[in-house]
Order: structure tokens, then C-alpha cells, then sequence
């Protein structure tokens, strides 16, 4: 054997020479280390037989990485879940930030640019988007679905406060037709109070749900959410509302308006008109009390509270006329006996609401305790036999208006609330009482100390009593109108099939044939 070691491949062969010569080479020792003797390290170098240059073609085929490869499917997810360690890489969370911003830049592919970036990698950067709402909708997009696709006020549309009515609009007009328009008012949500008002002509019911609802004393009542009658209306002893006004606050409070009740005006305007009556009714008198009798039931059944307002004590009439309602108003199936909004047992099926009598326009006479004290017995006496409920509601004892009366000096309070003039209207006999006042004292001798003060009212402010009215009116029970909780549409869907089987009803149209 030589010293170049040529004669070698005739004992050992070729092929299994080297492949042991490259298994000792790449287990025991570096590359070019001779394992044989010291003349042998001359032939091997470190760098000049790692490209097998001076091999035969065989060892080059079993050179082939079989064995260590992998497939290039599992090739490019290994590729892909490798994080990045790049200078590039880091800077292309930077440039889909901006391109969410700002738009892409002109050396960006749009598929780049529309690739999300992890909420880690923001953070990391120190960049956030401005407005959350855009970070949420471009999450639930599709990575190829690009920026400009998304509509910026999809989101904060949904943020938005309900709109917030200036003025009252029509649920039912004067031909005693429905409207929609209030539909657009109304939302998905169960947490409303529905309070209606009744009453007389002239009695101030109006003034009093602008009051109750988005209006102050202070405030000019051409500018009140209800109008209430002008000068020219009072002159001619006419009326100011017709059909059924709606209004809704931002509190969620709906507010029914009426037309008089037993209205010698709309009386009047049937007969000097002319105008057609329904076939069903031969005497406008019947058609007005008709039309009374469909708007008291009407309340009688979609509403939680319905106000009664009077500006004397007392119309017997008044009391007849809720008896009748009360009476004729349709059968609505009340919730059933397990649930927390039932209207009581002993009303059955049947659901009535909360009745409040409201005494406006009242004098100083009238906040006597004796005086007010009688007027409960008296309503509680004509509203015994009624299934309304109107008493345990609200109590004027609670507001401090009466401070040295106590619970049980009234033996059965009624639901009745007492309001006085406004200062508008009585403020002349104040100044005058003042006025005498300092005359007297000035005749008498003596100095005047209190000439500057008004007389003696004997109640509260007006706006006083009227914030303690809205305060007993926004608190009491909300109960369950149906068999189902109502949602505001709900309740207006709820409210259309009532009036339209209010003006269907057979008792209601027995009841008219029986007046004539």
C-alpha cells in the first residue's frame, strides 16, 4: 500500500471507505482529521473535499437528504410559526397601522396591507388606534377584506342616545284615526312608564303634561311640548287638543295627551258645521260622549297612570263618566299569578291602572287640613265600588307639604295631589296683598318691615309642588300591562289593537244604542 492510500479501495471498496471515513469525520473528530496515521493528513483539507469535487458520481446519489428533509407543506408551516427575528419583520406591524390609518403606502402590496396585526404587537410598538370601535369591526372582517370596506359610523351608531322629541306628535288625529309616526320615537327596551291624562275643558291638562315631562314653570308656554290653549282659543271657549298627543323623554316616560272629555265645544262645532255623523250615531251629543267614553277606555287599558284632572272640587259627572269607562273597557289578559308584575288577585284577569286626581288651580282654602282632609273621604266614597286603583299610590303627606300631619291622620288617602296657581297668573293679588299691607302700616304710624314681602300663600312654591308631583307621578308601580312584558315597540304594536278594538267593541256600540 502507498502513501497516498490508492490501494485502499480494493479491500475496503469505495463506497463503504467513505462512508465510514464521513461518519468518523462528522461524530468523533472535525472535518480532515486521519484516524490512520500522520502522513495522511496532508491529503485531506478542511474546505477542499466538503463539495465532493473529487468523488465518483455514487456517493453523490446517497447524498440525497431523504432522511432529513421534510415536505414543503411542513416546510412552510414550520416557516410560518418561526417568530420573526428580523429588522422587516418588526417593522410590519408599523406599516398596517399606518395603512389603517392613513392608508397604504405606495410601496406596500395591498394583501400586506390588509393582513391584522396582533393586539401584543400594538402594545409592543406603543401604537393604538384612536377609535376602539374601528379595531372591534376590523376583527370580525376577513383577512382579505381591505380597510376601506368598513364603515366608521357602523359602530357609533349603536352608541347613539335615542333621538329627543322638541315637540308632541299624533298617536290618534281628530277623525280618531291611528298614526305611526311615533314608531321611529321607540325602542327594544322594557324600562317605560306610560302616563295618560283626562279631564274637562279648560282644566289644564296640557300645561300640566309639559310640566310632568319636559317643560318648566319659568318657560314660555308657547314653547311647551303640549300646547295649551292661546287667548284667542279661551276667548271663543274652544279647545286646543284633539285626538290623542304623544310624547316620549329621554328617561323613557310616555306621555298621552287627550282631547276634553264631554267637550261643549266639540259639541258645538258638530252642530253649527254641519259635519256627517257616523251611521251608528243619530245625536252629536252621543258621538261626543262616545268618543269620550273610547279615549277614557283606551287609557284605561295601555297605560300604568292615568291622571284625572280637575280645577274644582267636585263634578259628579266627572265620577259617572269613570265608572261607565271603567266598565266598557276591554278585556286584556293580566300577568299570570307566578310573575312580580300581576295587577292582584282580586282583579282577576282583568288589568286596571293607577288613577291620580289632580286638583289644579286650587286656593289657600284648600290646603287646610281640615278641607283636605274631606276631600279624601269624599273621593274615597265615590270610587269604593271601582276595581282603579286610587289609593296606595301617592300621598301628599310624604312630600313635606303638610309638616305637623301625620300618616294616620288621613284614615284612607286617596290618590290626590293638590296644585296651586301658578305665580303668573296670581302674582297681581300678591303684589296687592303686599301693597295694603304697606298702606296699612303706613297710615297706622308705624314703619313698614314686611312691606316688601308677598302676602301669605299658605302651600309651597308652584314649582315646587310641581317637582313634587313629577317625583310621585316618575315613582309609582310599573306593573305589567300584558300577559307578556312589553318592549316601547311592543307596546305601541299592543296600543294599535286596542284602539282599534276599543272602536269595534260591541259593548261600547250596545252602550250608545241604549242612549238614544
Amino acid at each position: 500500500m502507498s502513501e497516498s492510500g490508492h490501494s485502499q479501495p480494493g479491500m475496503y471498496g469505495p463506497g463503504r471507505r467513505r462512508r465510514r471515513r464521513r461518519g468518523e469525520r462528522d461524530i468523533i473528530g472535525p472535518p480532515g482529521q486521519n484516524l490512520s496515521g500522520p502522513s495522511r493528513e496532508r491529503d485531506y483539507q478542511p474546505r477542499e473535499r466538503r463539495d465532493g469535487s473529487e468523488d465518483p458520481p455514487g456517493p453523490l446519489i446517497q447524498k440525497t437528504p431523504i432522511i432529513l428533509a421534510k415536505p414543503p407543506s411542513e416546510r412552510a408551516k414550520t416557516s410560518q410559526s418561526t417568530p420573526a427575528s428580523g429588522a422587516p419583520v418588526i417593522e410590519k406591524p408599523i406599516m398596517l397601522m399606518k395603512a389603517r390609518d392613513d392608508g397604504a403606502k405606495p410601496g406596500t402590496p395591498p394583501e400586506t396591507a390588509a393582513q391584522p396585526t396582533g393586539p401584543s404587537k400594538i402594545e409592543r410598538e406603543g401604537q393604538r388606534p384612536t377609535q376602539p370601535v374601528y379595531q372591534i369591526q376590523n376583527r370580525g372582517m376577513g383577512s382579505s377584506a381591505s380597510s376601506s370596506a368598513v364603515d366608521p359610523m357602523v359602530g357609533q351608531a349603536k352608541l347613539v342616545p335615542p333621538e329627543k322629541m322638541k315637540h308632541s306628535i299624533k298617536l290618534v288625529d281628530d277623525q280618531m284615526n291611528w298614526c305611526d309616526s311615533a314608531m321611529e320615537y321607540l325602542r327594544d327596551q322594557t324600562d317605560m312608564l306610560v302616563v295618560g291624562v283626562i279631564g274637562l275643558q279648560g282644566t289644564g291638562k296640557s300645561t300640566v303634561m309639559s310640566l310632568l315631562s319636559a317643560n318648566t314653570p319659568e318657560e314660555d308656554q308657547r314653547g311647551y311640548v303640549f300646547r295649551a290653549q292661546t287667548q284667542e282659543i279661551k276667548e271663543r271657549a274652544g279647545n286646543q287638543s284633539t285626538g290623542i298627543d304623544f310624547f316620549i323623554t329621554q328617561e323613557r316616560v310616555i306621555f298621552l295627551d287627550t282631547q276634553p272629555i264631554l267637550s261643549p265645544s266639540s259639541l258645538d262645532h258638530l252642530i253649527n258645521n254641519d259635519r256627517k255623523l257616523p251611521p251608528e250615531y243619530n245625536l252629536p251629543s252621543t258621538y261626543v260622549e262616545m268618543q269620550s267614553l273610547q279615549i277614557a277606555a283606551f287609557l284605561f287599558t295601555v297605560c300604568h297612570v292615568v291622571i284625572v284632572v280637575q280645577d274644582w272640587f267636585t263634578d259628579l259627572n266627572l265620577y259617572r263618566f269613570l265608572q261607565t269607562a271603567e266598565m266598557l273597557k276591554p278585556s286584556t289578559p293580566s300577568a299570570s299569578s307566578d310573575s312580580s308584575g300581576s295587577s292582584g288577585s282580586e282583579d282577576g284577569a282583568e288589568y286596571y291602572p293607577h288613577i291620580v286626581f289632580l286638583q289644579n288651580k286650587t286656593r289657600r282654602e284648600d290646603f287646610c287640613p281640615r278641607n283636605f282632609k274631606n276631600m279624601h273621604v269624599v273621593v274615597d266614597k265615590l270610587m269604593s265600588h271601582s276595581h282603579l286603583k286610587y289609593k296606595g299610590s301617592l300621598s301628599m303627606l310624604d312630600c313635606n307639604i303638610f309638616p305637623g300631619l301625620g300618616q294616620d291622620y288621613l284614615p284612607a288617602e286617596v290618590n290626590m295631589f293638590l296644585l296651586p296657581v301658578q305665580e303668573s297668573d296670581g302674582e297681581d293679588q300678591l303684589i296687592k296683598a303686599g301693597q295694603w299691607q304697606w298702606f296699612h302700616e303706613s297710615w297706622s304710624g308705624t314703619y313698614p318691615l314686611f312691606s316688601l314681602l308677598p302676602g301669605y300663600r299658605g302651600h309651597p312654591s308652584f314649582s315646587t309642588m310641581v317637582f313634587k308631583l313629577r317625583s310621585q307621578i316618575l315613582a309609582m308601580p310599573r306593573c305589567q300591562l300584558s300577559h307578556t312584558i312589553l318592549t316601547e315597540k311592543n307596546w305601541f304594536h299592543y296600543a294599535a289593537r286596542i284602539w282599534d278594538g276599543v272602536k269595534k267593541s260591541s259593548a261600547l256600540s250596545e252602550y250608545s244604542r241604549l242612549l238614544c
